[in-house]
């Protein structure tokens, strides 16, 4: 029987912290009580910061890993242990791995979009049954509207895949994300090193694309969904027409909203609202659409997503809390409510009877400095 007692904690629960310890065995949170311990034995944790473990909904990290520059495509396998390792050592337990489905094979990028989803959430799948991850992962579909071969690719996956959520994703140049083409050209310029004429011709096959397919391939999102009975989220809604649109296809979570319109409106429509901690830490978006502090302040976030630095998941709900003298609050968006948003009510919380993924940390000049990673009571 695996037990012990981390004492002296700040424990940061759902509606309040205060300083106590907690008893865990067998990989379960049994006990926690205010004030000191006076057992034998414990981890003491000499007042850091005791939370859930971090509930990461989407990110791209594991891309940054696949394709590390422009041309260089790494083994499958070392780039997600390399991720599950990175991972690990911010404070996230839980990841949903978003993969692309929807390429674009004859693109005139320089990386092009090419097919990757399926061979990597298998070599997911033989890591987890092979115990060689540190954390818990799951997959996240970003099904990209505007491509070739997203109905293929979906097909691909079954019931086995361990798919729990699927975005709608359509990054069409002019609406939603890149509504300010002016941005997304900068984007292209600096990640692709395009010139002007061949951004041009890849804004115009985007947008015939989306005139051919995207009705077609949101019907085969929808059956997808069904299949999997997953999580279902829009991304980059900006219009109230959007989001309304996404609520008719039984879209649970908002990623990303552009504007404040599109997040209210989400908001009234009971769609949990995701928003990148990139954001917050860099004080706005890097597509010039609404930043996060915008939100926190019309109380229209629910959930940060690191997005493309992993770091940034802790940085920001410690940012949030240190700013607004809440920190069950700013906590409770990367633990309990990613977890509730995606039906794993098992974790997400310091309770008793709940999963006992924990992060210990300290703060330094604003920042968290991790100290210690439990999953299910192990240290990691």
């Amino acid at each position: 029987m695996n037990e012990f007692v981390i004492k002296n904690a700040h424990i940061v629960c759902p509606d309040e912290s205060f300083m106590g310890h907690v008893y865990i065995a067998n990989g379960i949170i049994k006990d926690l009580s205010k004030g000191n311990y006076t057992g034998n034995s414990a981890f003491d944790l000499n007042k850091d910061f005791l939370i859930p473990g971090l509930i990461e909904l989407h990110t791209d990290n594991i891309e940054r890993h696949l394709t590390p520059r422009p041309k260089v495509e790494w083994p499958i396998i070392n780039a997600l242990l390399a991720h599950d390792r990175e991972l690990s050592s911010v404070g996230i337990t839980t990841v949903f791995d978003a993969l692309r489905v929807g390429s674009i094979p004859k693109g005139n990028l320089q990386g092009e979009y090419k097919k990757y989803a399926k061979a990597t959430a298998d070599q997911i799948s033989t890591l987890k049954k092979n115990k060689l991850f540190k954390i818990d992962h799951y997959i996240h579909l970003r099904a990209e509207t505007a491509s070739e071969t997203l109905a293929n690719e979906l097909d691909e996956f079954d019931e086995s895949s361990n798919v729990k959520m699927i975005s709608i994703m359509d990054h069409t140049p002019g609406q939603r994300q890149f509504r300010n083409t002016d941005k997304y050209k900068e984007y292209l310029a600096g990640k692709y090193q395009l010139s002007d004429e061949e951004m041009e011709n890849h804004f115009s096959k985007l947008k015939a694309l989306q005139s051919k397919n995207s009705e077609i391939h949101i019907k085969k999102i929808s059956e997808a969904q069904m299949r999997f009975q997953c999580v279902l989220a829009s991304h980059d809604d900006t219009t109230i027409e959007d989001v309304l649109s996404s609520k008719n296809l039984g879209v649970s979570i908002a990623e990303f909203p552009t504007t404040i319109e599109a997040a209210k409106e989400s908001q009234k429509e009971d769609m949990k609202i995701i928003m990148g901690s990139p954001n917050l830490m860099r004080g706005g978006s890097h597509s010039g659409n609404i930043s996060a502090q915008e939100l926190i302040d019309e109380n229209c976030l629910d959930i940060f997503s690191s997005d493309y630095i992993p770091s940034s998941l802790l940085s920001s709900a410690v940012k949030w809390g240190l700013e607004s003298g809440n920190m069950p609050k700013a906590i409770a968006s990367i633990s309990r409510n990613p977890a509730i948003a995606t039906q794993l009510l098992d974790r997400g919380s310091i309770q008793c009877g709940m999963k006992a993924d924990l992060v210990s940390f300290s703060i330094y000049n604003n920042l968290p400095i991790v100290k210690k990673v439990w999953v299910s009571g192990q240290a990691i």
